[in-house]
């Protein structure tokens, strides 16, 4: 079993003893989004401690999502519902890049494309340099926040 499936589980367990509802309800359901994935497809497969961290990554965005759709529709209860179980899952999560931390990696993968082409890359470039940085960047920025450091770059 992955070592960080095995610690949300254990934590599921210790969040139900101490009657820690909002962090029980957050951990059971990336646990069934976890099993969910590893049935999924023609065989049943044990997952790997990257492709839970890309499952959790996955609720913790569904969680942000559903908040800023509650307080947009004035439900302001159940929007911080959503945000404390983005929080609990976000103590999972690896600590995540600052601007200048992903501007370096970004800098790095322009470089290096520049290296191989010949010439400084562009926007039509952008789809290399994209695949570079996200493979340094391994979960710890959203895509979203990738693109639009990688875009500025090129522009």
């Amino acid at each position: 079993m992955a070592e960080l499936k095995a610690r949300l589980q254990a934590d599921l367990t210790a969040a139900i003893k101490n009657r820690e509802t909002v962090r029980a309800g957050a951990l059971r359901m990336t646990l069934a989004a976890i099993t969910t994935e590893e049935v999924s497809g023609k065989t049943a497969r044990e997952l790997a401690d990257d492709e839970v961290l890309k499952v959790i990554t996955r609720e913790v965005k569904k969680r942000r999502e559903a908040s800023e759709a509650f307080a947009g529709a004035g439900r302001a209860e159940q929007a911080e519902l959503e945000q404390a179980e983005s929080k609990v899952l976000e103590a999972y999560l690896p600590k995540q890049l600052d601007d200048a931390e992903l501007g370096a990696l970004v800098d790095a993968a322009v470089a290096e494309v520049a290296g191989q082409l010949g010439e400084q890359p562009g926007q039509r470039q952008m789809g290399q340099v994209m695949k570079l940085v996200n493979a340094k960047v391994a979960g710890r920025a959203e895509g979203g926040r990738v693109a639009a450091a990688v875009k500025a770059k090129l522009a």
